[in-house]
């Protein structure tokens, strides 16, 4: 595989359709910060937070936005000024950013414990996406380059029968930005294509910031969590839209494998 493309794959959005369960955790642990919410998550609400998905760069924010909801914001609100209300919300009940990763990851955690199949019956690949990454394996390198915590990442390929080695999984416990990690594959691999696959505009700006990463190819998913404008932005800067369906087939540009 020595002239091969490596391919370079985000995680939630790309592979695996995570929405549901980020969503569930963040109300679980939401629940453990303030009180008086239920046990469980109302549906309508679970719904109003896959339609913000979007807004979410890395998981622990699912509880900033479950509580917003909650509490009563919609989403065109939470769109105009996530950031400042996150912000407050976090001041107002006395939370640190490292605080709520751990809170967030020990919430998975336990629901893994108590019931690790029903964790990963929320976690569903994109259909065809098995089949599509055990026949890449057999043609080209890939990775994941993911802002979840890989000790998930791993759980859940190993439950559809995908193999990866733990040292081609980038996720948050590296404490590397995406655009570092993708340098670091640069260097690993000098010579050869790099196609990042992304489903968060707003990632793969930032990466086109980076002139060292100039040469690598961006494929914006649009079966991940963007929103329709999306599409024209990436075109104007460069990046590839791509569909599932092509994907899997390994055609718009992307090799066939």
């Amino acid at each position: 595989m020595t002239d091969s493309i490596i391919y370079a794959l985000d995680f939630d959005g790309v592979i695996c359709d995570s929405a549901l369960e980020t969503a569930l955790t963040g109300w679980k642990a939401a629940a453990t910060i303030w009180n008086g919410m239920a046990e469980t998550a109302p549906p309508e609400l679970v719904e109003q937070f896959r339609a913000v998905r979007p807004i979410i760069e890395t998981g622990y924010e699912a509880i900033l936005v479950i509580r917003l909801l909650y509490a009563g914001e919609t989403t065109e609100s939470i769109y105009a000024g996530y950031g400042e209300k996150a912000q407050a919300l976090m001041a107002d009940a006395g939370l640190t950013v490292e605080g709520l990763k751990q809170l967030f990851g020990d919430t998975r955690d336990q629901w893994i414990a108590e019931d690790k199949a029903g964790w990963i019956a929320v976690n569903p690949l994109f259909a065809g996406m098995a089949e599509k990454l055990n026949r890449l394996g057999s043609n080209h390198d890939w990775y994941v380059v993911t802002t979840k915590q890989e000790r998930f990442v791993k759980k859940i390929l190993n439950a559809n029968d995908i193999e990866l080695a733990a040292d081609r999984i980038f996720g948050l416990d590296r404490n590397m930005s995406k655009p570092e990690v993708l340098k670091g594959l640069q260097r690993s691999h000098p010579g050869r294509p790099i196609y990042f696959v992304e489903d968060r505009l707003p990632s793969l700006q930032n990466v086109r910031k980076h002139s060292e990463l100039a040469e690598l190819r961006l494929g914006f998913a649009l079966w991940g969590y963007n929103l329709p404008q999306d599409k024209t932005q990436a075109e104007a800067e460069g990046c590839w839209p791509i569909h599932l369906e092509d994907f899997l087939e390994g055609d718009a540009g992307f090799g066939r494998a």
